[in-house]
């Protein structure tokens, strides 16, 4: 087989692709909800910890294992 017909990525690699994009979507998961049905009543749920800094943090760690996951099987090659 040529490196033409090759894959850019072994299945270990794409198994680490889509880990990460499942770490992401749980981020914003995470970050769901906190609103008001009432357009006038304001809501203090939309501040806490989860959706301020725990969610954030979940989707950078999911773009960080994307990216390792891309990475290595580029040096891998």
């Amino acid at each position: 087989m040529d490196k033409k017909d090759k894959m850019a990525l072994d299945a270990r690699g794409l198994k680490r692709v889509l880990a990460g994009v499942l770490v992401m979507v749980a981020g914003y998961i995470l970050m769901m909800g906190g609103g008001s049905d009432d357009p006038q009543v304001f809501n203090e749920a939309m501040f806490d910890f989860r959706r301020l800094v725990a969610a954030p943090v979940v989707i950078l760690a999911g773009i960080v294992v994307v990216v390792v996951a891309i990475v290595g099987a580029r040096n891998r090659k």
